[in-house]
């Protein structure tokens, strides 16, 4: 496996142990409002996941897990992903990826390291973030 492909395993990884500590102190407060354990256990982690997520995206370009590994997320160009790009690489890596998968399992092609069906998808590429201390400059 290729080491940027790792290291987006592991960034992920870090991502959701934050996101959901966030949903657990969340749903303390909203289980005094709502008794339905779906929304508990779907739609709560859900959207703290993407919000946490896109906001992270949003202003920097990469997320606590990204960052602690050196990574970054771009857009073809070069450039910050746009909000559009965002939401549509987290819908189709969160639910679309999972229809296209079963309708053509042999199409369904993981590319190692920095282009993944979500990117391709979304227009959107990850790097490995450029060192920014003095030796390296």
């Amino acid at each position: 496996m290729e080491s940027v492909t790792k290291k987006r395993g592991a960034a992920f990884a870090i991502d959701l142990a934050i996101s959901t500590a966030v949903t657990f102190s969340i749903e303390k407060l909203l289980r005094k409002k709502v008794k339905s354990e779906a929304v508990h256990a779907l739609i709560t982690p859900t959207l703290v996941m993407w919000s946490l997520e896109y906001a992270q995206l949003k202003t920097s370009g990469s997320t606590v897990g990204y960052q602690a590994l050196g990574l970054s997320l771009e857009n073809e160009t070069g450039g910050k992903p746009t909000s559009k790009q965002i939401v549509k690489r987290m819908a189709y890596r969160d639910f679309i990826s999972s229809f296209d998968y079963l309708k053509d399992r042999r199409g369904f092609q993981l590319e190692a390291g920095t282009l993944m069906p979500h990117d391709r998808y979304s227009g959107t590429i990850v790097k490995e973030a450029e060192c920014s201390c003095k030796p390296c400059k």
